[in-house]
């Protein structure tokens, strides 16, 4: 799939803005504020129906207006074009279409569009604490398999309400068991779907991991669920293993007020060779477990949905260093990719692409891709 054309109107600095694109590499220059990252944004927003910057919508309207719009034109691999449109209000409003059809809820435009994004910020999924790890795996996953998304936002709700009542439980009778069963449900459904997306993309991961360092590392992810069971459990032992302990727990959650177990406990480790990344991975061992983590994710959304996704590469080429840029872009001969960088001396190796300049909201082209 490839992005054709883009078109913002108040969005972020971005008074009115059309740019058509290469399906190939875009590379965008300019210095810091000037709005390359508003451009990745809004294509990632075009896809996910959310900022990966903030979570709130109305900082994705230009000062001083009332609301903002944008307008991608997707192309799929089969020829079929894909209108997407969303508009923004002050109000909180959020009006959704694709090919001019209104949408009923904004995670039906998920798996339209599918994009990887890759920032100096993505260090923190090794970094920082379990829920950077979690939004990762379910970012993918609900691109991937929308039913997810689903799923997950059931969990959630089902999971807020018996929080709620743990804490009555605390002054007055209570009966857990109709919240147990469809937190079991539907926690099961999420931990299985988890596993599987682990398994494949750790064996991606550990083969990108593995040109990267030139065969020097092992790169190893470990899923780590707080429900306590075997490697390969069937569907109704997870279930079973969940519900009981949720029992045995029930006393020390009552007197926290929380649910202590569930797949929003959940983590993902990262290993080279046997030794635990985050506690132990030099800066560069950890940047180059991120890329090979990226370069995965774009394998394994191929196998899944039949097509690459669009790659967002936002400042990170700079943060590389020369074999790493190289394995980088010589992976992405079939995907069309946006790059943004803030000088040319890491784009000279790219040798066919479209060119443009950012300058205060505003996007001029500065050279054509020849095919």
């Amino acid at each position: 799939m490839h992005i054709e054309k883009i078109h913002l109107r108040n969005y972020r600095n971005y008074e009115s803005l059309t740019l058509d694109f290469s399906p190939k590499i875009n590379v965008f220059i300019g210095e810091n504020a000037q709005g390359k990252t508003n451009l990745l944004e809004a294509i990632y927003f075009m896809a996910i129906g959310k900022s990966f910057r903030t979570a709130k919508d109305g900082d994705l309207i230009e000062i001083e207006q009332e609301g903002s719009y944008a307008k991608l034109l997707l192309c799929k691999s089969n020829g079929q074009e894909k209108r997407i449109e969303i508009g923004l209000d002050r109000l909180k409003n959020k009006r959704c279409k694709i090919n001019g059809v209104p949408l009923d809820r904004i995670s039906e435009l998920l798996g339209t569009l599918n994009v990887v994004i890759f920032s100096p910020e993505d260090l923190q999924i090794i970094k920082q604490g379990p829920s950077q790890r979690r939004d990762f795996i379910d970012g993918d996953l609900s691109q991937i398999t929308p039913k997810y998304h689903h799923v997950l936002g059931q969990y959630q709700k089902i999971l807020k309400q018996r929080n709620q009542a743990l804490k009555m439980k605390q002054f007055r009778t209570v009966d857990l068991d109709p919240w147990n069963a469809q937190l079991v449900q539907y926690g099961t459904e999420i931990i299985v779907y988890r596993k599987e997306f682990i398994k494949g993309l750790s064996i991606l991961t550990r083969l990108m991991h593995r040109k990267i360092t030139r065969e020097k590392e092992n790169l190893k992810l470990i899923y780590q669920s707080s429900i306590p069971m075997e490697k390969e459990e069937s569907f109704e032992a997870i279930k079973s293993i969940f519900l009981k302990n949720l029992k045995d727990l029930e006393e020390e959650e009552v007197q926290r007020g929380v649910s202590l177990m569930g797949p929003h406990r959940d983590d993902l480790e990262f290993e080279i060779n046997g030794k635990n990344v985050k506690k132990y991975g030099s800066q560069g061992q950890q940047r180059t477990t991120v890329l090979s983590l990226k370069m995965a994710e774009l394998e394994i959304m191929k196998k899944e949905t039949g097509e690459y996704p669009v790659l967002l590469l936002d400042d990170v080429m700079s943060e590389l260093d020369e074999h790493r840029q190289q394995d980088l872009l010589q992976s992405l001969k079939n995907i069309q990719t946006f790059i943004t960088s803030t000088s040319m001396e890491s784009m000279e190796k790219i040798e066919n692409m479209n060119l443009y300049e950012v300058h205060g909201g505003k996007i001029k082209i500065l050279k054509k891709s020849v095919s």
